[in-house]
């Protein structure tokens, strides 16, 4: 995979596609494969779709010591501009939503338009699905990397999907092809706790998108709902029956809602 040098640090990234650039910023121990080509394919026909792995994944360069949502925000700055792209349309989904948050706050002029899904913007009303983690953490915890596997499996979806052993398969096999380190994840993690954007999101004036599944365990629904009505005239699809991985159980509604909120005229 080609090597975009952002300030002192190298991020790997893929690009392909027709159209304006879309960037893609991945969610927390998530990396490039975990948008799918049942997702990305259909958005390369629309878009010059620009996905990428945070610090510490991939072929990124390694994390050192602790991250905030703001310094991934910079990354993702400074990967449009390492590629020469004066503004793009951005799309954030659960930690990348709250990095696209950051961006689209700190650097307005680089986002076209803003999609943000299953995401979180902290403060009073904001919610984790605190029980679902837990599971996950002790699973996390016991060393056994197929039982983490699972369990992350589970919580991302929902039960019926979780019931679909081919796309089980597809997600253990992207786990294994590329995994996360722990310590990263934990840094990952601490970021999101600290992350609070709900006081600033009323000064946004780029056209948003808020997708969230009605099954998200991870971060519940009421997180999207919260966000859109803070949001100057943004637009709330709840996908019924979605858990957290909406555009892996449904990628074609996905897309299309993407592709229509990005390229309506303004």
């Amino acid at each position: 995979m080609p090597l975009a040098h952002v300030g002192d640090i190298v991020l790997d990234y893929e690009r392909g596609g027709e159209g304006p650039p879309l960037l893609a910023i991945m969610g927390m121990s998530g990396t490039l494969l975990h948008w799918g080509e049942p997702f990305l394919e259909p958005l390369r026909e629309r878009f010059d779709v620009i996905v990428y792995d945070h610090r510490g994944v991939g072929a990124s360069s390694r994390l050192e010591g602790a991250i905030t949502i703001g310094q991934l925000a910079g990354d993702a700055a400074g990967l449009l501009g390492a590629l020469g792209i004066d503004s793009a349309h951005v799309l954030g989904i659960s930690m990348g939503g709250m990095i696209a948050q950051e961006l689209v706050l700190s650097e307005p002029q680089l986002v076209r338009s803003l999609t943000l899904g299953c995401t979180y913007c902290g403060g009073p009303g904001s919610s984790y699905g605190l029980s679902a983690r837990e599971g996950l953490y002790e699973a996390m915890r016991s060393g056994v990397r197929e039982r983490a596997l699972r369990a992350a499996f589970d919580i991302n979806v929902s039960p019926a999907a979780a019931a679909d052993p081919e796309m089980w398969a597809r997600f253990r096999e992207i786990g294994e092809a590329r995994a996360v380190a722990m310590p990263v994840i934990m840094a990952q993690l601490v970021a999101i706790t600290r992350h609070d954007t709900s006081a600033r999101l009323p000064g946004i004036e780029t056209p948003t998108l808020v997708i969230h599944g009605s099954a998200d365990q991870l971060l519940p629904v009421q997180n999207g709902r919260m966000i859109a009505s803070l949001i100057p005239n943004a637009r709330l699809e709840i996908l019924e029956g979605a858990g957290h991985l909406f555009f892996w159980e449904q990628p074609a509604r996905s897309v299309e809602l993407i592709g229509t909120h990005a390229l309506a005229p303004a």
